[in-house]
């Protein structure tokens, strides 16, 4: 453990001199072609990085922060788009929107009185975000009691159970990682995640509520761009259609990248059409909308529960197989435990020292 932190904190060097060198040179440089070039380095050395790091749970976040919204960012810093462009007042600043999964919080425009509000399911007006907080703590310790008798169990409520760790385990860290930029900028920001299991259709899943850090970067670099050339061949009404579908083989192949980071096995694709499945549902729900009036829809709760077994049965065929396959079960739910012991036996050390 001591070898891995000490692989993490050269991660971390790496990754602050990097974005230091994008804020105080490639910054002063003219947006395109030459800013891309002097940030060309960086790209390959964020794709890097997570090979440097063998933990589970250090590969996943230097994967997403570094090779996926770093490189994601600064594509788009190098044509002078947001939110690196205007480069922010601080350096702090600066690597903070760069490397990790956090937005500033922006006043939304009003919503149109011709649209109809989004049909949802919201349980954060009833509950206290510290409740929820400690209410996903407590099933995530319970999650780990239970893995200790996980041989007498079947292996879909395994399975059950890594999906509930790996959900509840990536917006923890994605929370605490806010923090510090909370507390030492006063930032407001955007949530990172919505309750993504109220979801009432796929749409409302991956576009407001799972991974919104994900969906947000992947709106200006892959979306819109999709978006504009299939406008001049598509009319107004299914313009977005393709943009969606490329969204999700782009999510896709992300996360195929991020499988190999983990297991160095050669892809097997299962992650990819995982995506390219939902990416085509949803662009037939869009789809299904654009022709089917509100009230003629399908009652909340059902398409709540349609909603909610699709993206569970998917994942139970495609996404979590190549995981256990390979082993990287078991080092998620290894590496985590190992972590909080190591940081515990440390802390009456460093008592000690004050």
């Amino acid at each position: 453990m001591e070898a891995e932190l000490e692989s993490i904190i050269k991660v971390l060097i790496l990754a602050i001199v990097s974005l230091s060198y994008c804020f105080y040179f490639s910054s002063k440089l003219p947006k395109g072609i030459f800013r891309l070039i002097s940030l060309t380095p960086v790209f390959f050395l964020f794709l890097y990085l997570p090979l440097t790091v063998s933990s589970a749970h250090a590969v996943g976040l230097a994967t997403f922060f570094l090779a996926w919204l770093g490189n994601l960012k600064l594509l788009l810093f190098a044509f002078d788009q947001p939110p690196l462009s205007p480069p922010p007042p601080s350096l702090f600043r600066f690597i903070s929107l760069a490397s990790l999964p956090i937005k500033h919080k922006t006043t939304a425009p009003p919503q149109s009185k011709s649209k109809p509000p989004h049909r949802s399911i919201n349980i954060s007006n009833h509950l206290p975000k510290p409740v929820l907080l400690a209410i996903k703590v407590g099933i995530l310790a319970l999650v780990y009691h239970y893995y200790n008798y996980k041989h007498n169990l079947h292996k879909n409520v395994v399975v059950a159970l890594y999906c509930i760790q790996l959900y509840i385990e990536v917006e923890l860290m994605f929370a605490v990682t806010a923090v510090p930029v909370r507390a030492i900028q006063g930032l407001e920001l955007e949530p990172q995640f919505n309750e993504p299991y109220l979801a009432t259709s796929l749409q409302d899943f991956w576009g407001r509520r799972w991974n919104l850090m994900a969906t947000g970067i992947l709106r200006p670099t892959v979306y819109d761009p999709v978006r504009r050339i299939s406008a001049r061949v598509l009319g107004p009404v299914w313009v977005s259609l393709p943009a969606v579908l490329a969204v999700f083989v782009v999510s896709g192949l992300m996360h195929e990248l991020l499988f190999y980071y983990w297991s160095h096995v050669a892809p097997s694709w299962e992650v990819t059409w995982f995506f390219i499945l939902h990416g085509v549902a949803t662009t037939v729900e869009v789809a299904v909308k654009k022709v089917v009036p509100e009230k003629k829809r399908l009652p909340r709760a059902v398409s709540w529960l349609l909603t909610l077994g699709f993206t569970v049965g998917t994942t139970f065929w495609l996404f979590f197989p190549p995981i256990v396959r390979t082993g990287v079960d078991e080092r998620l739910t290894r590496d985590f435990p190992k972590l909080v012991d190591y940081l515990q036996g440390l802390l009456p050390s460093s008592l000690a020292l004050l």
